[in-house]
């Protein structure tokens, strides 16, 4: 299967190029990006070919693109990809905005290609886990969840406001308000939310603090930041903990892990023992092209993670409950 990667924006993509490499029967063909310095870098530390022109990009025989641009132009590379007929895993968010996230997914369904968000999330060992616990009942009814996304600021065109559509809130609420439908099946009914500039002086928000009410009566927490410090032990933490009747789940993504003592800036550096939920995510999209079946994670369930994260924004700006 031959696969095509569209900017090497996300810090994510060159993990996804690695993933490629290491796939029997994967391969990577082209790399196509704004940026002229970023693409060419990636071309040869790849040995593929690069392209300005997108549309000589999607004429070469490519079977998958990756979406790996700043937000922005999410909807711009997906739609053209689509219309080339290129099946697509797309970089969370999906968009900046509801309506580009529908124009992006109505793109797709016309031209019979499938679209997929990046939730690598999904795939870690210890979250399933708790889904597989969730479905055999073992928590019993769900009645609260309480979620954490806090990282490091990833500086560059993360912080732009004109490029990513949004600060901390966007950038690390999708993920898990992700996992949060994925475990309930169930839509988000309400948001309250609190954003702002906490820890820098930046443009955008880099903290902010939601409750959701579900349809089916759980309500949520979510903390959502860049608030890690650059000498933290590692990134940050994705974190989600699951209030049910008979028992609770809490789990830590990056809490697997082991402790790497040394001198000079980070005493400690914690080194994740985890299972590569990248890698994951890319080899269950391509199974799921060769096999025809719906990937995991659909362009659906990037709108409506989407959908509250711009509710959080729009609660904050009203200082009230917004209605999903």
């Amino acid at each position: 299967m031959n696969i095509g990667i569209m900017s090497f924006a996300h810090i994510h993509a060159t993990s996804y190029a690695d993933a490629i490499k290491r796939i029997p029967g994967a391969t990577l063909t082209a790399i196509y990006d704004t940026d002229n310095n970023r693409g060419q870098q990636a071309s040869e530390q790849y040995e593929v070919p690069f392209f300005t022109d997108i549309q000589l990009f999607l004429a070469q025989p490519i079977d998958v693109v990756l979406v790996c641009s700043e937000n922005i132009l999410h909807k711009e590379m997906v739609i053209a990809a689509a219309k080339a007929k290129k099946h697509i895993l797309c970089e969370k968010p999906i968009a900046t905005t509801v309506e580009d996230a529908k124009d992006m997914i109505a793109v797709c369904d016309q031209n019979e290609v499938q679209l997929s968000i990046a939730y690598p999330v999904r795939y870690s060992a210890a979250i399933r886990d708790v889904k597989q616990a969730i479905e055999a009942g073992e928590l019993g009814d769900i009645v609260a969840i309480r979620s954490t996304n806090r990282g490091q600021n990833p500086g560059g065109w993360f912080i732009d406001e004109q490029l990513a559509g949004g600060g901390a809130v966007l950038d690390h609420t999708v993920h898990m308000v992700d996992i949060m439908r994925w475990y309930l099946n169930s839509e988000v009914a309400e948001v309250s939310a609190f954003a702002n500039r906490y820890f820098t002086e930046l443009d955008t928000d880099d903290a902010g603090i939601m409750t959701i009410v579900f349809e089916n009566g759980v309500i949520a927490s979510h903390d959502a930041s860049w608030s890690r410090f650059p000498q933290f032990p590692t990134w940050g933490d994705v974190m989600i903990e699951i209030i049910g009747t008979k028992a609770t789940r809490k789990v830590d993504v990056f809490n697997e892990k082991l402790n790497l003592y040394s001198k000079g800036e980070k005493s400690i550096t914690h080194l994740y023992s985890g299972n590569n939920t990248d890698f994951e995510l890319i080899v269950d999209f391509l199974q799921a092209i060769q096999q025809g079946r719906k990937p995991l994670i659909s362009g659906y369930d990037g709108l409506k993670s989407l959908e509250i994260a711009l509710a959080a924004y729009e609660s904050n700006a009203k200082k009230q409950a917004v209605i999903v």
